[in-house]
């Protein structure tokens, strides 16, 4: 029985008695009047219904209040209450011994375990009973499988940005087709300031790394990037991207969303006011859309944060200064291309994305390294001293009229 319902008992036993409490009133002739007529009226129990007790089981209620106040009138329980009656002592060994030694074991795993070794049978004791005995060890040994979960905040900006990808509002285009629009959002832990956002159609590292890449050209790249296991930002190419610019990838246990807390929140907020009052049907492409998103996300950053003691995001991220380490502007497109391997053939070809471009004819029948820029613009050959040589696409037409060089190979004079 919990605590509260206990007084709950207790209150109703407290409302039959207390019409005597400072004394009998004149409507009856004495306590024993009293009792039998209380005892017929009956009174309301903590679950709503009306119920009857004797006149000796009220008058016992009377003499307990008298002697020991209202905590006389609490309901004790069992003498033997929390003690499993069906678990006898070599069980109940055996259960403390898996507990102790295997503590996330659980209360199933147990029960299974001591049912497959014969040492419980099949309807004499049951999951149930085992699983209130593990709750009682907890209580006892003072132990939990709860998690250690604490609420944090980094001391300075820019130390951890938190990423993640939440899905939007359902966007009709010009076309008459519907499609899922996701929304991919940076923030800052310290200041919950949003550092970089935008909406895409599909929710992958490519989106992902225009979203960093305005942020970092913003504010400086940040010590830690926090995601979660998503494939669009667990992979080789953020691992390339975060060592390009100096930052460190922590990565979530895998379901246990609270370690992303501050972006879950953020994302709560935005569906409860921006998609909230949005009217998706104003909007027929993903730059109107795109258009309306910062004028939100500006005004969050500037209003008064509760957890930051009245301060806007955008005062407190900005009260750092010396915490922006920005990259210098040459460098930046270099360290936001992505990167590849491929065989060249023969004839000097390689093949991204089913299209054929052309590479220096030393290169043939080499493994070489490619870095290139999503849209395919710009696509480079990494040299063995780390520069980077453009290739362009394969003119089959323009190679027909191309004087070849021979290789002449020649002996040497024999005298």
């Amino acid at each position: 029985m919990t605590q509260e319902k206990q007084h709950d008992i207790a209150l109703m036993r407290y409302s039959v008695i207390s019409p005597i409490i400072n004394g009998l009133s004149e409507e009856y002739s004495s306590l024993d009047a009293f009792y039998r007529d209380a005892a017929k009226k009956g009174a309301v129990a903590p679950d709503g219904t009306v119920k009857h007790f004797s006149a000796a089981t009220i008058e016992r209620w009377y003499r307990s209040y008298k002697n020991g106040g209202f905590d006389a009138l609490i309901p004790q329980g069992r003498v033997d209450e929390g003690k499993p009656r069906k678990l006898d002592a070599d069980l109940q060994e055996q259960i403390k011994y898996l507990k102790l030694n295997y503590p996330r074991m659980s209360a199933s795993a147990i029960f299974r375990q001591l049912h497959d070794n014969g040492s419980i049978i099949t309807g004499e004791v049951s999951e149930s009973t085992v699983n209130r005995y593990v709750n009682q060890l907890a209580l006892e040994l003072k132990t939990t499988t709860s998690r250690d979960m604490r609420r944090y905040e980094r001391p300075h900006i820019n130390e951890v940005w938190c990423g993640d990808s939440s899905v939007g509002p359902y966007l009709k285009t010009a076309d008459g087709q519907k499609h899922k629009v996701y929304i991919t959002a940076l923030i800052d832990d310290a200041s919950r300031f949003i550092v970089g956002i935008d909406v895409f159609f599909h929710d992958n590292f490519v989106n992902l790394m225009s979203v960093i890449k305005s942020a970092v050209a913003k504010y400086g790249h940040p010590r830690i990037f926090n995601f979660d296991n998503g494939k669009s930002y667990r992979n080789r190419q953020m691992e390339l991207l975060a060592a390009r610019i100096g930052s460190v990838l922590h990565y979530d246990q895998p379901y246990t969303p609270t370690q992303k807390a501050k972006i879950e929140r953020w994302f709560r907020t935005m569906k409860d006011q921006w998609m909230a009052s949005l009217d998706i049907r104003d909007f027929h492409s993903l730059d109107e859309l795109r258009g309306n998103l910062p004028a939100y996300v500006d005004s969050y950053n500037r209003a008064p944060h509760s957890s930051l003691k009245g301060k806007s995001p955008q005062e407190r991220f900005f009260s750092e200064p010396e915490c922006f380490h920005r990259l210098p502007e040459d460098e930046l497109d270099k360290n936001f291309l992505l990167e590849i391997e491929r065989r060249v053939s023969a004839d000097s070809v390689i093949v991204i994305d089913q299209v054929e471009y052309e590479v220096d004819c030393r290169f043939a029948k080499q493994r070489i390294t490619l870095r290139y820029s999503p849209d395919l613009k710009d696509i480079f050959i990494v040299e063995a001293d780390r520069t980077l040589t453009p290739i362009r696409l394969l003119n089959k037409t323009e190679n027909a009229f191309v004087k070849r060089e021979k290789i002449h190979l020649c002996r040497g004079e024999q005298e």
